[in-house]
């Protein structure tokens, strides 16, 4: 495995850098729960809104180890809670998240003056990117969590 290079960056902020649906798998009493969610690439990490009262965060709660899969891309990580979306902290990624999520965000299925309402970020550690016959191996610099 080597750490992520920046041929390897480019190709996930080029998929990924946008509005992306992935599938975002978590754990509870070691069974898995896998579903589709909109998110956001950027430096090792995507960016999700959500709820903090939903089952994948409750989930993510007890056990922060998730997996992510998108297209030709598999990968291990550590979710958090980054809090409400319109707190101050949460300013600079919560604007970027707006644009990307801009054909939909404000069709009724986000309440940003709910508390609730907030970002998940799933810092990679490990995963497997495929482009054009080439395979990486790529470390994101973290400890595995599993």
């Amino acid at each position: 495995m080597q750490k992520l290079t920046k041929e390897a960056e480019q190709i996930l902020t080029r998929r990924f850098g946008k509005d992306s649906v992935i599938a975002l798998a978590t754990v509870e009493d070691g069974i898995p729960d896998v579903r589709n969610v909109n998110a956001y690439y950027e430096n090792g990490a995507f960016y999700i809104i959500t709820h903090a009262l939903s089952d994948k965060m409750k989930q993510i709660e007890k056990n922060p180890v998730v997996a992510v899969a998108g297209e030709w891309f598999t990968a291990h990580g550590k979710g958090t809670n980054l809090g409400y979306f319109g707190k101050p902290e949460n300013t600079e990624i919560a604007e970027k998240l707006k644009k990307v999520f801009a054909e939909w965000i404000d069709n009724g299925h986000n309440d940003f003056s709910d508390k609730n309402t907030c970002i998940l970020c799933v810092k990679l550690t490990n995963g497997e990117l495929y482009s054009h016959g080439t395979r990486y191996d790529i470390d994101f610099g973290e400890k595995e969590y599993l």
